[in-house]
C-alpha cells in the first residue's frame, strides 16, 4: 500500500485542481476515501507496552521507593521538633525525590502487576509492596497529614495520586491487593474528607499545567468515587467540576504549553467534563470550548525537550503523556466523535516513550508513571 501513496496523492491533487466528480467518475475512487488512507498510512504506529518493556520500567518506581535523597519535602516546620528525614516523616512514601512521586511510584508498580503478572521481578515488587505499604507506615503517614500545618499538604495533585493507588489496589484480584487497599484505607478516608471539605471553599479554579491544576485533581478523584460508589465526594466533584466550567468556551489551546508544563490546562478540564458531563451536553459544551478536537484532521504540536537533564524543561516529557492519556480517553468513551485522536495520542507517546526507560533521575522518578498511565488509557476500550 506505501507504495501507491504517490500515485494516491497525485489522484487528490488532480482532484483539488480539477473536477472532483471528473476525477473521481475517471479513477473510479472517491477522493474522500483516498484522503482517508492517506492518513491512515501516516499515521504513526502504536505504542503499546510489552512486557520486555513493563520490565525495564519497573525497575525506575521499584528502585526509587527506597531511594531517599535528594529529597523535596516541600514541609511547613511548626517548631524544630517537626524537622526529620524523609523516612522518618513519611514512613510509607519517602522515596522517589517528593511525596506525590512516590504515591505514583507505587501504584506504577501495582498497575504493572496487575497487566503483566508473570513479570521477571514479580516476587520483588510483591514484597516491597507489602514492606512500604504496611499498616504501621500508613499510620506514620496520617499522624503527618494530621499535623496543624499540614491541611493543605500535597492539594490536590498528591491527593489525586493517593486516591489513584486506591483504585488501583482495591480493583486488583488479589489478596494483596485488598491486603494492602485495607492499610491504605484510613489515609484513603482522610484524603476523600479533605477533598469534600476543601472544594465547597475553592472559589476559583486553578487552571495551570502543574500540580496544582484543579481539573487534573478533580478527574482522578472522580475515578476513585465511580469506583468505590463514593456518591457524597462523586456528588461534591461533579457540581463543582460543572459550576467552574461550564460555562467556559474558546480555551486558548494555542497558547500552550508553558515551559514548565507537565499539564494541558485546557485538555484537562476536557478530561474532568468528560467524566460528569452526559453524552449530549459534553458534546455542545466541548463545541464551544475547544471545537476543534471534532475536527478529522486535527493536529497538535507535540511538546519538545531541549534538555532532558534539567528537572522543569523535562517536564514537556510529561506533558505528551498526559496529553496522550485525555485523547485516548475521548477516543475510547466517544469514538465515533473522537476515534481520529488515536492517532495524535499516538504521536505524543511515539515523541517521548523512547527517554522513559534509563532516564536521568530528573525524570525517571514520574515520568515512567505517566507513560504507564498514558499506555493504561490506551487498551481502555470502549465496551458496548
Amino acid at each position: 500500500m506505501k507504495r501507491l501513496i504517490p500515485v494516491i496523492i497525485c489522484l487528490v491533487l488532480a482532484a483539488c485542481k480539477g473536477d472532483k466528480a471528473d476525477v473521481e467518475k475517471k479513477n473510479g475512487i472517491s477522493t474522500d476515501s483516498i484522503t482517508e488512507d492517506i492518513n491512515k498510512i501516516m499515521a504513526p504506529e502504536p505504542v503499546t507496552l510489552t512486557i520486555e518493556e513493563a520490565n525495564e520500567l519497573v525497575e525506575l518506581p521499584l528502585n526509587c521507593i527506597d531511594t531517599e535523597y535528594p529529597n523535596k519535602l516541600g514541609q511547613t516546620l511548626e517548631n524544630k521538633e517537626a524537622i526529620g528525614e524523609p523516612h522518618e516523616l513519611h514512613p510509607a512514601f519517602y522515596g522517589c525525590f517528593d511525596w506525590h512521586s512516590s504515591v505514583h511510584a507505587h501504584w506504577s508498580l501495582v498497575s504493572l502487576l496487575k497487566q503483566f503478572p508473570k513479570m521477571e521481578k514479580k516476587e520483588a515488587i510483591r514484597e516491597a509492596l507489602q514492606n512500604s505499604l504496611s499498616a504501621e507506615n500508613i499510620q506514620g503517614e496520617l499522624a503527618y497529614f494530621n499535623r496543624a500545618e499540614s491541611d493543605s499538604y500535597e492539594r490536590t495533585y498528591g491527593w489525586a495520586w493517593l486516591l489513584k493507588l486506591a483504585e488501583e489496589l482495591r480493583t486488583w484480584e488479589d489478596e494483596l491487593g485488598q491486603e494492602l487497599a485495607n492499610n491504605l484505607q484510613p489515609l484513603t478516608d482522610l484524603i476523600v474528607q479533605r477533598y469534600i471539605e476543601f472544594l465547597p471553599k475553592l472559589n476559583y479554579p486553578i487552571r495551570v499545567g502543574e500540580h496544582t491544576n484543579t481539573a487534573f485533581g478533580l478527574a482522578f478523584a472522580y475515578d476513585y468515587a465511580q469506583t468505590t460508589e463514593n456518591e457524597k465526594l462523586r456528588e461534591t466533584i461533579a457540581k463543582r467540576a460543572q459550576e467552574f466550567y461550564l460555562k467556559d468556551d474558546n480555551c486558548p489551546v494555542e497558547w500552550e504549553p508553558s515551559g514548565y508544563d507537565f499539564l494541558s490546562p485546557c485538555l484537562s478540564e476536557v478530561d474532568i467534563m468528560r467524566r460528569v458531563l452526559p453524552k449530549n451536553t459534553f458534546s455542545m459544551w466541548i463545541d464551544d470550548f475547544m471545537p476543534q478536537l471534532k475536527n478529522k484532521d486535527f493536529a497538535m504540536e507535540v511538546g519538545e525537550v531541549s534538555d532532558r537533564s534539567d528537572g522543569k524543561l523535562v517536564h514537556l516529557d510529561g506533558l505528551n503523556f498526559s496529553r496522550a492519556w485525555v485523547f485516548y480517553g475521548l477516543a475510547n468513551q466517544y469514538p465515533e466523535q473522537f476515534g481520529h485522536l488515536e492517532s495524535v495520542a499516538q504521536e505524543h507517546i511515539a515523541y517521548s516513550f523512547p527517554n522513559v526507560v534509563g532516564d536521568s533521575y530528573e525524570g525517571g522518578h514520574w515520568l515512567g508513571t505517566f507513560a504507564i498511565y498514558a499506555l493504561q488509557q490506551a487498551g481502555n476500550k470502549k465496551k458496548e
